[in-house]
Order: C-alpha cells, then structure tokens, then sequence
C-alpha cells in the first residue's frame, strides 16, 4: 500500500496542471488585489476634495460690479459662505465669520459700528482690524475677484491684506469670493 500511494503522490506532483489548493491560492490573491486596488481607487476619490461654486470652500458668485452695496451701507452676511461682504472708501472685503480668538461666530452691531464677538469680547472695525479683545490678531478674509467675461482677472484682493480697490474698470464684470483662499489677518 505504501508503494502505491507513493506512485499516486508522485503522478500528481508531476502533472502538468495547476492543483486545487494553487487554484484556490491564485484565486484568493487575486481576489484580494482586487479589493486593495477598489479601496486605494475609493479613498483617492474621497481624499480629494470637489469644491462647486457656492458652496463653501468654492467660489460665490455675487454679480456683476454695478451691484456692489454702497459705501457705508452695513455689512452683508453671507451664511452659506461664511463670511460678511463689506464695501469700504477704500474698496470690497469678505471677511471671514470666524473669531481669531476661538473660533466663535462674531456678529456685526450696527449701533457700535463694529463686529463683536459674543462670547469672549473681542471687537474688529468694518474692515476686519482688530480693535479690542482677546483676539491675537485681525480677522481672516476671502480672496475677492473681480473677472471679466472672458475670465480675465481685472482686480484681486492683495495678498498682504487688504481690500478690493473700487471702483472696478468694467460695470459689468463679475465679483467672485473665493472662499478656499483665506488670507491670514495681521498679528496685532
């Protein structure tokens, strides 16, 4: 008996074909590769970020250049984007609704002329700079575009903050915030 199932182990190791338990094996590791390339494929698409327009961490659209608020008008909220809209002498602002303190969403106060921050008390003029409070620094602002049809861009916020000069060449160009490019306010 033991010479045969010699024999027997003998024409299955020398078969030309593939075993079960290599079939099983290949199947097995090929299945796995599959799920590791579906994951990898699924969390690239995930880490990397889509961004439309209005929505935050996108660009807004707020119309064309003839609608600008008028100077000295308050501030205009924008909840969806996250920030106030503010026409200055000096030009347009989009300041970021977040406090630099902690984080707390600040409000504009009409009867002071200010935003302030109701939780901690720090206080920033309409253009953002910081006037009294716990605050390390003025508040963050948006990038602000002014863009022709064509898409070329005829006005920018600067990068060392500051706002928009106004008025803007063209009437009809389109303002646009950028609220994936915040600009750092100044440490006071």
């Amino acid at each position: 008996m033991s010479v045969e199932a010699t024999a027997a182990e003998v024409e299955i190791e020398e078969g030309d074909g593939v075993t079960r338990r290599e079939f099983l094996n290949y199947a097995w590791l090929a299945s796995l590769g599959i799920f590791t390339a579906q994951l990898a494929g699924v969390s690239y698409l995930f880490a990397m970020p889509r961004f439309r327009a209005g929505e935050f961490g996108g660009v807004f659209p707020l119309g064309p250049a003839i609608n600008l608020p008028e100077v000295g008008i308050a501030p205009e909220k924008n909840s969806k984007g996250r920030f106030w809209f503010v026409r200055s002498e000096e030009g347009v602002y989009a300041l970021y609704i977040v406090c630099t303190h902690l984080g707390c969403l600040f409000q504009w106060q009409a009867t002071e002329n200010r935003f302030i921050c109701p939780c901690h008390g720090s206080q920033f003029s309409r253009t953002g700079q910081y006037l009294t409070g716990p605050a390390p620094r003025n508040l963050d602002m948006f990038v602000v575009r002014v863009e022709d049809d064509q898409g070329n861009v005829l006005a920018e916020t600067p990068a060392e903050e500051g706002p928009v000069p106004t008025p803007v060449p063209d009437p009809d160009a389109q303002v646009m915030v950028d609220t994936g490019a915040r600009l750092q306010g100044k440490h006071k």
